[in-house]
């Protein structure tokens, strides 16, 4: 069984007024010895404080994006290089939002995805279906094509995680069902197996879909489900620290 990653995504939320939330996480996970890692991707304005309150702890913090370019010509974007400079150790690609919202692509979350290992960090790759797809029953084969897609170029199953986030399910309380779960993460794993041998079955893979404290205990014992992906839970710290709690009990 993979050591489960608890991994928090602030999207656009977060100011220094809000460090103290990172600083209550750090000192909970503590050293978390045998325990699950526990992780913040949080906007880059607070990443290099953010990386000061986790020092000396477990928490790790991340990136929600990375340009594919070491550097260049691109306003307004950010390198992984520049998020590792920050402190960060990983950072989230081919989120949904950003793939509808900013028309990424496949092709161009395959190419940050690469941009992230070559910089160190460990990317966090997301795919998902639209409720459309889902209710045509193409879910398995949209999953197919984002996976030979995004994964292209990325040769070592080494350093990256993936996550599989229904687009249905982010932000609307809706709930993926364990069968559903469970289907699309061993279909998932075949894959990667597939692709990448015996590493493919270390390759965490992290449920995304509006998981809370609430449904937690029930989706994270769930065959092939490595952690959680966590949106609006992971704001407040006790309610993220309530997810960590229960991954906490599945490990030890």
């Amino acid at each position: 069984m993979n050591r489960k990653l608890i991994a928090g995504n602030w999207k656009m939320n977060g100011l220094r007024a809000d460090l103290p939330t990172i600083r209550e996480v750090a000192t909970a996970a503590g050293a978390s010895l045998g325990g699950p890692d526990v992780l913040l991707c949080v906007p880059a304005t607070l990443l290099s404080e953010a990386a000061r309150e986790a020092a000396g702890s477990a928490l790790s913090v991340g990136g929600q994006t990375c340009h594919p370019a070491e550097k260049g010509a691109f306003t307004g974007d950010i390198s992984a290089r520049m998020l590792r400079e920050l402190g960060a150790n990983y950072v989230i690609v081919g989120h949904s939002e950003r793939r509808t919202g900013h028309g990424e692509t496949d092709e161009i979350v395959a190419s940050q995805a690469r941009a992230a290992v070559n910089a160190g960090l460990t990317p966090i790759l997301c795919i998902g279906e639209t409720l459309a797809e889902r209710t045509a029953g193409e879910t398995l084969k949209v999953i197919e094509g984002q996976l030979a897609g995004s994964l292209s170029g990325l040769d070592s199953a080494a350093s990256l995680v993936l996550a599989y986030e229904p687009l249905w399910a982010i932000g609307t309380g809706k709930v993926a069902t364990a069968g559903q779960i469970a289907e699309v993460h061993a279909f998932i794993r075949k894959f990667l197996v597939s692709r990448y041998g015996d590493a493919g079955t270390g390759v965490r893979i992290l449920y995304g879909g509006s998981l809370n404290p609430g449904n937690a205990a029930e989706i994270l014992p769930i065959p092939n489900v490595d952690g959680g992906l966590i949106g609006g839970a992971s704001l407040k710290a006790g309610d993220f620290l309530a997810i960590y709690t229960t991954a906490r009990a599945l490990t030890v």
